[in-house]
């Protein structure tokens, strides 16, 4: 039996957007970048187009999808969007906050994993919007790899993921943040949540809705998955590398580094490093550090190590995002 096709990686010029948005107008899928990772892209209307992103994934069925909009006309047709929605979309729009609304008939229930309520999000990222308005359609999209994997922040890293089960991926550089988007619950807008950190903080989104506070729903548990997922990403055990992940308040290095092992500090430490200490922004930067993260989980677990010893981020805001994935990293 022949291998199947390794998938083409396009450049973003006029004439590659054209194919591709024609592509998903007739019902294919497209890995794309965004912004916070590369996410895998088919019509949000369309029940079989969505069906092959699970497919390709591997994703389970009770996990939801993102629905990616160009402009806030377009939401009408998707969600019931409440006042303290439309003060988020005006605050944070386009950017990594994803909304979860009450949806109407015209979303299918594949992307709900058969819940009343959609998660939607604006992207930032030029290039995905240009593809976004050229295609003309709201497209579902979460991150371009096998579930339950490291997110991509690459063409190449969705390439080797996905290479053999999909077509075609729209090369936009690497992802500038780095991390999955803020999700928040506003299907009751006196009652919002915080379902997952991102760039976009607690305090932000309480500040814009007027609050002291956003309070956080709880973690679902991977031993007893309860039902449908209200949104994507919040499993306790999530874009995990293959190789065990042990966490640290603060790493001291030991005198002598264990070999076959991995240790991935917040900032560069002084003076000459032993082969197998790694870090992830020069003076310890959250975006930085956040930017990284995923790229150098997914090099050290191709090394086949015993374990990768990893520092929790520190510095409030962002490190909230950072730790909220290294924990779900780390999860057995």
């Amino acid at each position: 039996m022949t291998k199947p096709r390794q998938a083409r990686v396009y450049r973003g010029t006029t004439r590659n957007l054209a194919l591709l948005a024609r592509r998903l107008q007739a019902g294919g899928i497209v890995a794309v970048p965004t912004e916070t990772v590369y996410g895998l892209a088919g019509n949000a209307l369309d029940a079989r187009a969505c069906a092959k992103i699970f497919a390709a994934k591997g994703r389970p069925a009770d996990d939801p999808l993102i629905v990616h909009i160009h402009s806030l006309a377009q939401l009408p047709a998707l969600c019931r969007a409440n006042a303290a929605a439309l003060t988020l979309a005006r605050n944070f729009w386009p950017g990594p906050l994803t909304i979860v609304l009450p949806k109407t008939d015209a979303v299918p229930d594949i992307v709900t994993a058969g819940r009343d309520s959609v998660a939607i999000r604006m992207p930032r990222h030029p290039l995905f919007r240009r593809l976004l308005a050229i295609t003309g359609l709201p497209l579902a999209a979460p991150s371009a790899n096998p579930f339950g994997y490291i997110s991509p922040t690459t063409a190449e890293h969705v390439r080797h993921g996905l290479g053999r089960r999909i077509s075609h991926i729209l090369d936009g550089g690497p992802a500038h943040i780095g991390l999955e988007s803020t999700i928040v619950d506003l299907r009751d807008p006196k009652r919002p949540a915080l379902l997952r950190p991102g760039l976009i903080t607690a305090d932000a989104i309480a500040r814009a809705l007027g609050r002291r506070r956003l309070p956080a729903a709880p973690t679902t548990s991977t031993r007893a998955r309860p039902g449908p997922q209200l949104a994507p990403g919040l499993l306790a055990r999530h874009y995990s590398p293959r190789t065990p992940v042990v966490l640290h308040e603060r790493i001291r290095l030991p005198a002598a580094v264990p070999a076959g092992e991995a240790w991935v500090l917040q900032q560069r430490p002084r003076g000459r490093l032993p082969a197998n200490v790694y870090w992830l922004d020069p003076r310890g930067r959250l975006p930085g550090v956040a930017r990284r993260l995923f790229g150098l989980l997914r090099r050290l677990d191709a090394m086949k190590l015993a374990r990768i010893h990893v520092e929790l981020a520190r510095g409030g805001g962002l490190a909230d995002a950072i730790n909220d994935r290294l924990r779900r990293a780390a999860a057995r």
